[in-house]
């Protein structure tokens, strides 16, 4: 039960530190999740992308978080694969790749 609660309190913190700063981004692009590509991804700063990936973990196309936890572990494994899809495929959605790489995630689990 503290773990889920702990998880829950993870995913509003990064709901809300995060939407602010993706916008203050002024190198980034300013696109919806949906609509990012993989080089939109890679435009952000290097220190950036982790917090990119985690919002895009938990939030759905409509911009409104889709679970009430994210797998802080299997997030941090599915960082460096998507730095590396993304530099092999920049025109390629960056949205579709991170929904695939969450459901290998979860096949695993």
């Amino acid at each position: 039960m503290r773990l889920k609660s702990l998880t829950i309190g993870f995913v509003a913190a990064v709901s809300v530190a995060s939407s602010p700063v993706l916008a203050a981004q002024s190198d980034a692009p300013k696109k919806p999740l949906a609509k990012m590509t993989c080089a939109d991804f890679l435009a952000f700063e290097e220190s950036f992308r982790p917090k990119v990936v985690y919002w895009a973990v938990a939030h759905g196309q409509g911009g409104k978080p889709e679970s009430v936890g994210v797998n802080v572990a299997g997030t941090e494994k599915i960082i460096p694969v998507m730095i590396e899809a993304c530099t092999k495929a920049p025109k390629e959605s960056f949205w579709e790749k991170i929904k695939a790489e969450v459901k290998k995630l979860e096949k695993k689990l």
